[in-house]
């Protein structure tokens, strides 16, 4: 067994080089790939073909091992290397058919589309051939990287929104069901008392709340189906227009909360060519930008809008589960058997593959009777996402980005922009089907016919605003438009209090700049802290730790800050309220129950940590049984004030980040996970390092990068990602920028050439 010191000097040795020259077939010219002070690769082609190559070519040199583990986490292959650990995931990516609806996507796109995939991955397979050390990860594992085609490129972009949003929902309510009965309807994020729309920008609505009459046909069919002793990511950006922002030019800041996943799924990049000069966040194994960038004319940026497109159907099986029922007639189910190899198991796993006129079956066994199957947006016909992707390189305005958008598929986004003519806008970037509003709460009845899509919406009629008025507009997974709205959107969402958080700071004629992102960025006041310390004044009859841990709470300013103890105590009362909250309920007995088995699974009190702040404002008691909020906040209340937490919440919060080897190698364990600093904020705050309620105070998911564009003035842009530049464990550039991420500080965002080649920390010339 190696020595740590072993370790690290392994891990130097599989940093690749950076500098001097390297051969690239397939290239029509040199291409200058520079690296600034944070490793942040910048390259320069003569055409666009040679920069995906080399784009390829230098995510390939970052992050080798992350794209090729993600690739394989979409085809349903990482058993292979993870074990046993990975085989449900692999197993559902079997079932969702990853492979061949990427593949059929690759075979429809345009021909810049294709050239560009082809490219990017010729540069990775050209990294392969360099002679080049492998990552530290391939002499752990003892493997050897596999080839790139231009299909894994849009499989790797499948998998990143794999399955994000509606469909965790609708398993979750489905479970809830004969438990909660018509209170299921209650089921669901934290509308903050009224949802802040983001458009029109300021204005609240009243969410559409179904009762059981409204999903009758789906309640029974689900209260049929149950078992018969049945009994749990978000993001933020803003725009200023220039009028408001006190430089004349538009600010456009943000950033993606996912759960932290090593190495970041994020990577800085800039690639330039004569058609376009771009700046962002690229997503290692797929070329572009797709979410985070700006090319010197336009900016644009993402949070997850929430969209349902994802609907779940209750199909009704023959005895022999082969076929499925579809309007008064019996169809053959399509069958097939996938092997899924799992690391340390000598046989190969099987995993039978059932699928109806909807999608495969997901959960339950249609042998039985009834089962769940999904149909997707994000399979059910071909994407032409990728087309777009190109297109976005070139946009020189909002308008002309918004249209380079069309026929976006794979996730749901606003799509924030702001371009150098001072123009500003939003737009909901999705495919979403028409279908009726039911659909929204539960899996719908698959045998009636009544619940099909019918049609898309059309691009035109995707909500959108330009310029909008008052000048600024904030997005952080809120509702995006009313109810009221002609198409139905979506069902969940999360609570406004971000969003509105966001928008009352930038009320501040100070805060609407760059300097002032990084102060909106590392804003901690919680709402729902706020919230409690009011149900916590009209307590009576407490002991004395207890009144003393009240008087305590009441006089905390609701801000998660890092040294804070009181936020701890406050975070310590919240989990222990949940957990009584699901004991009473009878809700947190569901946890494995098979609607929540679908990988990586649907804990109880994750969901009703989101649903309880609006049940708890309302004195809503319908789920409690015989007891009452105010009783179950007294008995968390004592439970806390018995052993209060000594540790501030920053401590207590502290994230563990874990490569995915660690666990299978702990001897390479504290080289392959970076130490994390003590994090302030929760998921109701702005600084949004959220945590996951069964598993306690640590801080699991986050601003995995921060960004602010000047729109115009572009020197003056900033950024930062929670880990670094760099994949390699043994690079100064794995985690260097994590102090600075932690402290809500932002670096600058070097686009300028003559800079970079002035200060650039390494320099390679790819040649023909």
């Amino acid at each position: 067994m190696a020595t740590p010191e072993e370790w690290r000097d392994a891990a130097r040795r599989a940093v690749p080089p950076l500098t001097g020259e390297v051969r690239l077939p397939g290239l029509s010219a040199p291409v200058l790939l520079l690296r600034d002070g944070l490793g942040v690769p910048h390259l320069r082609a003569a055409t666009a073909r040679d920069a995906f190559l080399a784009q390829g070519f230098a995510h390939a040199q970052d992050r080798l091992f992350q794209m090729e583990l993600n690739r394989r986490r979409a085809l349903g292959r990482s058993a292979e290397w993870l074990g046993p650990s990975a085989f449900g995931a692999d197993a559902l990516a079997r079932r969702l058919g990853v492979e061949a609806a990427s593949r059929r996507d690759a075979a429809a796109l345009g021909g810049e589309a294709r050239e560009m995939v082809e490219a990017y991955a010729a540069g990775a397979n050209a990294f392969l051939a360099s002679g080049a050390p492998l990552p530290l990860e391939y002499e752990l594992l003892g493997a050897a990287p596999e080839p790139w085609e231009g299909w894994h490129c849009i499989a790797v972009m499948r998998r990143l929104g794999l399955l994000m949003g509606s469909v965790w929902f609708k398993l979750w309510r489905a479970a809830a069901l004969p438990v909660a009965g018509d209170a299921v309807t209650l089921l669901r994020y934290d509308d903050g008392g009224r949802d802040a729309l983001i458009h029109p920008v300021g204005a609240e609505a009243e969410r559409w709340r179904a009762g059981l009459a409204d999903l009758a046909p789906a309640a029974a069919a689900l209260l049929e189906a149950a078992e018969a002793d049945a009994t749990g990511g978000g993001s933020n950006n803003w725009v200023v227009a220039p009028h408001l922002s006190g430089t004349g030019r538009p600010v456009l800041a943000g950033d993606p909360h996912r759960v932290f996943e090593l190495p970041n799924i994020y990577a800085q990049g800039h690639v330039a060519c004569p058609e376009f000069d771009a700046i962002g966040l690229t997503v290692p194994g797929v070329p572009g930008f797709p979410h985070f960038a700006h090319n010197g004319r336009v900016a644009w940026c993402v949070t997850h809008t929430f969209a349902d497109i994802h609907d779940l159907y209750l199909e009704r099986f023959a005895a022999d589960g082969r076929r499925a029922l579809f309007r008064g007639a019996w169809e053959e189910v399509r069958r097939r058997t996938e092997r899924v190899s799992v690391r340390g198991e000598a046989a190969p796993r099987e995993v039978e593959v059932l699928e109806t006129r909807h999608g495969p079956v997901i959960c339950g066994d249609p042998a039985r009777g009834t089962a769940l199957t999904l149909k997707s947006v994000q399979f059910a016909e071909t994407d032409l996402s990728f087309d777009c992707l190109p297109r976005m390189l070139r946009a020189g305005t909002v308008e002309a980005l918004f249209e380079a958008t069309r026929g976006w598929g794979l996730i749901d986004h606003n799509l924030l922009a702001a371009d150098t003519a001072g123009r500003t806008g939003w737009l909901l970037r999705a495919r979403v089907p028409r279908r009726g509003r039911e659909n929204g709460w539960l899996p719908v009845p698959g045998w009636t016919g009544e619940h099909e899509w019918r049609g898309w919406i059309p691009f035109e009629e995707m909500p959108r605003a330009l310029d909008p008025a008052p000048g600024f507009l904030a997005t952080a997974n809120n509702r995006p438009v009313g109810d009221d709205h002609p198409d139905y959107l979506c069902t969940d969402c999360h609570p406004p209090y971000r969003a509105q958080r966001v928008a009352a700071l930038l009320a501040d004629p100070a805060l609407r700049s760059v300097d002032g992102a990084a102060a909106i960025h590392a804003d901690t006041l919680s709402r729902p802290a706020v919230e409690m310390r009011e149900h916590l004044a009209r307590l009576a009859r407490l002991s004395p730790a207890g009144e003393a841990l009240r008087a305590e709470l009441l006089a905390w300013d609701a801000r998660m800050e890092a040294s804070s103890r009181a936020a701890a105590r406050y975070i310590a009362l919240r989990l222990a309220l949940v957990r009584r909250f699901g004991e009473v309920s009878g809700l947190s007995a569901l946890a494995g129950r098979p609607w929540l088995s679908p990988a990586p699974g649907v804990a109880p009190l994750t969901q009703l940590w989101w649903a309880m702040p609006a049940l708890l404002r309302a004195d809503d008691a319908t789920l409690l049984r015989s007891t009452s909020w105010d009783a179950l906040l007294r008995g968390a209340l004592e439970e806390v004030a018995d052993a209060p937490p000594t540790e501030a919440w920053g401590e207590m919060h502290r994230p563990r980040f874990a490569h995915p080897l660690s666990a299978l190698f702990p001897e390479a364990a504290p080289l392959l996970d970076p130490p994390a600093a003590a994090l302030a904020g929760d998921g109701d705050t702005v600084q949004a390092n959220g945590l996951v309620a069964p598993s306690g105070p640590r801080a699991t998911y986050g601003a995995l990068a921060r960004y602010a564009f000047d729109v115009g003035a572009w020197g003056n842009s900033r950024w930062s990602v929670f880990l670094g530049a760099s994949g390699h464990p043994g690079s100064p550039h794995y985690a260097d920028q994590h102090a600075m991420w932690a402290a809500c500080r932002m670096a600058p965002m070097v686009s300028d050439w003559a800079t970079l080649e002035a200060d650039a920390e390494a320099r390679q010339t790819l040649h023909p």
